[in-house]
């Protein structure tokens, strides 16, 4: 029978989210860089982001000011970004697939983490591993659910639209374009998506992977 975890807003569980988050973003945007640098463009080697360390990655709103103020709301599920990895896509060598592999390399991280710690959990009790592991595991493997659902909706400037966009015929630039004239309002309907993608897509992975239910 499955067990039903229930994150609530707690204070040592809240600092975790927090650093779960910021983690996984960092991950997720070194994932882009390293994927331009493999395709030939060393612009964020150069600019000293192919770094594990969170501080020259860290926005200041998205990843310490959202982060904080919701893990205040009830549920302390915790959500935001890092800077944007820059890379030019002039020096990618995959022809019209670099910006696009560039982009899948970032939630594609997201999807290994969410699998791996998913996976100790589901076999927590083989390894035998403590209830607070369980927790922390579960906690990064529902993060990193979150954030490749979320970046993967084909919305500019999400990573989701290039990825999309690159398999259209490029008479639909023109679509594509209008798209981030308007990126704020975009932004607003993405996370409008991804309100139900957290309410309905998100307990299923999460119950798939790890064998356990989660109220969000």
């Amino acid at each position: 029978m499955a067990t039903r975890l229930f994150f609530k807003t707690m204070t040592t569980l809240t600092i975790f989210s927090i650093i779960v988050l910021v983690m996984s973003v960092v991950i997720h945007e070194v994932s882009h860089g390293y994927m331009a640098y493999l395709l030939g463009d060393p612009t964020a080697k150069l600019a000293g982001r192919l770094t594990l360390n969170p501080i020259p990655h860290i926005d200041p709103l998205g990843s310490v000011i959202l982060p904080f103020l919701l893990s205040l709301l009830p549920g302390g599920v915790v959500f935001g970004w890092a800077k944007p990895m820059p890379y030019n896509p002039y020096n990618l060598q995959a022809g019209k697939w670099g910006p696009a592999l560039v982009a899948a390399a970032g939630p594609a991280s997201n999807i290994i983490l969410a699998v791996v710690f998913g996976l100790l959990v589901r076999f927590s009790e083989i390894l035998d591993l403590n209830p607070a592991t369980q927790t922390i595991f579960g906690l990064v493997s529902l993060v990193n659910i979150m954030l490749a659902l979320f970046n993967l909706i084909p919305i500019p400037p999400l990573d989701g639209s290039t990825i999309f966009f690159s398999f259209l015929s490029p008479r639909f630039s023109r679509f594509s374009e209008t798209f981030y004239r308007f990126r704020f309002l975009s932004i607003f309907v993405a996370v409008f998506l991804a309100s139900f993608l957290i309410n309905w897509l998100l307990p299923m992975i999460y119950t798939f992977l790890t064998g356990m239910t989660v109220a969000i």
